[in-house]
C-alpha cells in the first residue's frame, strides 16, 4: 500500500434541533465541494440559551480527507 497523505480543514455546523444534526449538516455541506473526506474530531461544541432552554447548537469539527495525487 502506498503512502497516503491528508489534509485537514475546519469547519463549523449550527442547528437549532441538536449537536448531531450540527455535525451532520456541516459534513454534508462541506462533502458538496470537498472529496474523500475519511474522518472528523469534534474540537468544540457551544450553543446559545433562550429563556432558560438550548435554542442553538454549534459545533466546530476538523475533517480529514485524502489528497488526491
Amino acid at each position: 500500500m502506498a503512502n497516503q497523505n491528508y489534509k485537514m480543514i475546519e469547519i463549523i455546523g449550527t442547528s437549532d434541533k441538536s449537536i448531531e444534526d450540527a455535525v451532520n449538516g456541516a459534513i454534508s455541506k462541506a462533502g458538496k465541494t470537498v472529496r474523500k473526506m475519511r474522518w472528523f474530531q469534534i474540537t468544540d461544541i457551544r450553543g446559545d440559551i433562550d429563556r432558560n432552554k438550548v435554542a442553538h447548537w454549534q459545533t466546530s469539527l476538523k475533517v480529514g480527507f485524502h489528497i488526491e495525487d
